[in-house]
């Protein structure tokens, strides 16, 4: 979690998340366990059959927290590179 928090090559967030999987530059996405089932699933299914690490967390508060922000985070992620 450590390095969600001091990578500068990250983003947070649904549609950046989604749409940098879609253009493969996604390393490790961080999903919320506690984040709403159509957001969960988008992900997950934008994920299926690439080679994308996906790392759960317990809720959208501690995601936010490890991102070092101050909201809740359904989905964060780090870019490769």
């Amino acid at each position: 979690m450590e390095r969600l928090r001091s990578s500068k090559k990250r983003i947070i967030g649904l549609k950046q998340t989604l749409k940098a999987i879609k253009n493969g530059t996604v390393n490790i996405v961080y999903l919320a366990n506690d984040a709403d089932e159509p957001i969960k699933n988008s992900i997950l299914e934008e994920c299926r059959g690439k080679d994308i690490e996906i790392v759960q967390i317990d809720t959208m508060k501690k995601l936010g927290e490890a991102c070092g922000i101050d909201v809740n985070a359904s989905c964060a992620s780090i870019l490769k590179g």
